[in-house]
């Protein structure tokens, strides 16, 4: 996980790298748009293609519940029928005091 902001009272971002299967890529990406602080995600194959980078304001949490655009739905769909392993890399708001 790297840090890439001061101490200053402000929010901080904060990257991390998470790997998954193809078949976890969709239920790991959903669950991570329901924590409300991730700004960014970016979908990384083995072989180091990037297959999706994106702000991840393009879904919504309504109701308890993931909404996303259909076209984003079909583009993860995609990545992971074609991939056996992906790496998830995650940009996300951490709040002033948070470990």
């Amino acid at each position: 996980m790297n840090d890439n902001s001061s101490d200053d009272g402000k929010k901080q971002t904060v990257m991390e790298e998470i790997k998954v299967s193809g078949a976890n890529l969709l239920d790991k990406v959903k669950a991570l748009a329901k924590q409300g602080n991730v700004r960014t995600l970016k979908i990384i194959a083995e072989d180091g293609d990037v297959f999706l980078k994106t702000p991840l304001n393009v879904g919504l949490v309504v109701g308890g519940v993931v909404v996303l655009a259909a076209p984003w739905l079909a583009i993860l769909g995609a990545v992971a029928a074609l991939v056996s392993e992906a790496k998830i890399v995650i940009e996300r708001d951490k709040e002033p005091g948070e470990p």
